[in-house]
């Protein structure tokens, strides 16, 4: 895309900054390989946020005993499967939230009031989804 040859250090500079961001060009895929590399960063992000993110930790570690309790419990198949995608949702809303903060912090991690009220939504999608859950629970389990 730049073609221009300059003898400043600067353009040159700029020209092979240019360079390694044309390297890193996304490719679009299809069939099925666009599924593998699906699953591959599906994997990735699972795996950064089990790594990385403190909520999401404390979610995944309610999140696996009381869908163990879910399954066990005296229930029918459909109130375990709702417990289950209640507890689900909340993983769901963590990873939307923690995207969010992410590209917030992407664009600038100096103060701006639009940033803090998009992750203050992010994080109130969390609490949604948390009180959802819990009423979900209790419905299910002792209403």
């Amino acid at each position: 895309m730049t073609t221009s040859v300059s003898s400043s250090t600067s353009d040159s500079s700029r020209t092979k900054h240019t360079s390694a961001k044309q390297a890193k060009i996304v490719v679009k895929r299809t069939g099925i390989m666009r599924l593998l590399y699906t699953c591959k960063n599906t994997f990735n992000g699972l795996k950064w946020m089990c790594r990385n993110e403190a909520a999401f930790q404390q979610e995944l570690m309610l999140f696996i005993p009381l869908t163990i309790f879910a399954c066990m419990a005296n229930i029918s198949a459909p109130q375990s499967a709702m417990l289950v995608l209640a507890l689900l949702f909340v993983l769901f809303a963590e990873l939307v939230n923690t995207a969010i903060e992410v590209v917030v912090d992407r664009i600038g991690l100096e103060f701006h009031v639009l940033s803090g009220l998009a992750k203050d939504i992010a994080s109130a999608f969390v609490f949604l989804s948390m009180l959802m859950a819990a009423i979900v629970w209790w419905v299910i389990l002792w209403a």
